[in-house]
């Protein structure tokens, strides 16, 4: 990807969002621009208006912390997104990436035997890992079961962003689709920030925006997050609508992978519906077999 652009976008469509009342200044008449003026963002960083245009420009090179620190603070960026600023400083310098290691892990994850141990143990909630390019690479039984709609039955590896944006199956099954594709999306972005030489992820865009007109407008808005911890609300197409709450674990063996872990409420609906599908999926695999 583009650093120079990325760096550009990322900068412009922050500085547009922010108004001038929520930055403290007077907003003044013949405004011609939206959120802030370059000279206002440079004014509140303490840097000269020569230097952030250059800056926006996306020539960040060079750039020491502080400046980006004191932009993250002018433009009122959240955590995630100065730690995406941060790494794209850090792409633009030629720095290994800020969030991971440049080393390999000595088995994919996939194929490591101690990692699916770790899945089967976990019994009573969905668990799966995932790679920075939204792909599923290992889940315990009951993720197999939960996530069916978008494993189905064929050999190639299943991947979040392609089912949520290629797949009609799933309008049906994320009932807040628009909120789940923001979210794909912008966590996407903070990957690609993260580690802007992974081809594959660039492929996987470039596929998606050709392919959907809503990830291409999403993309265009550099919206980043992390995924962390939060609520979500599904329709499976066995059970019915459960509402989990996930957790997002890093898998330090796995520079980048992390283990997803869905859990229902003790006592909710959600649970009664996920022992359900448990004990759905467990028959399945018996007449499998049989």
């Amino acid at each position: 990807m583009d650093n120079r652009a990325e760096v550009r976008e990322f900068l412009m469509t922050r500085r547009a969002r922010v108004t001038p009342d929520a930055a403290g200044l007077t907003a003044g008449p013949n405004r011609r621009v939206d959120g802030l003026r370059r000279s206002e963002v440079a004014s509140l960083a303490g840097v000269s208006v020569e230097y952030y245009a250059k800056l926006e420009r996306g020539a960040i090179a060079g750039a020491s912390a502080s400046v980006i620190d004191a932009v993250a603070r002018a433009l009122q960026l959240d955590d995630t997104e100065h730690a995406h600023l941060l790494d794209l400083a850090r792409a633009a310098d030629g720095i290994p990436t800020s969030g991971r290691s440049r080393r390999r892990a000595g088995k994919p994850a996939a194929s490591r035997l101690s990692l699916q141990w770790a899945l089967s143990s976990i019994t009573d909630g969905v668990a799966f890992v995932r790679n920075p390019r939204q792909e599923i690479l290992a889940t315990n039984e009951l993720g197999r079961a939960f996530y069916s709609p978008l494993i189905g039955d064929g050999g190639r590896v299943p991947n979040l962003a392609r089912f949520q944006f290629l797949d009609p199956a799933s309008r049906e099954f994320y009932p807040d689709w628009d909120l789940f594709a923001e979210m794909c999306v912008a966590i996407m972005r903070a990957e690609a920030g993260r580690d802007p030489h992974d081809k594959a992820l660039q492929d996987l865009v470039g596929e998606l925006s050709t392919r959907s007109d809503v990830f291409r407008t999403l993309w265009a808005a550099h919206n980043v997050r992390t995924h962390g911890s939060g609520t979500k609300r599904f329709q499976h197409p066995v059970v019915g609508e459960v509402i989990l709450a996930y957790e997002e674990l890093s898998i330090t063996a796995e520079p980048g992978h992390v283990l997803m872990i869905y859990t229902a409420e003790p006592g909710s609906p959600s649970a009664e519906r996920l022992r359900l599908l448990a004990s759905w999926a467990a028959a399945h695999e018996t007449t499998a077999r049989a």
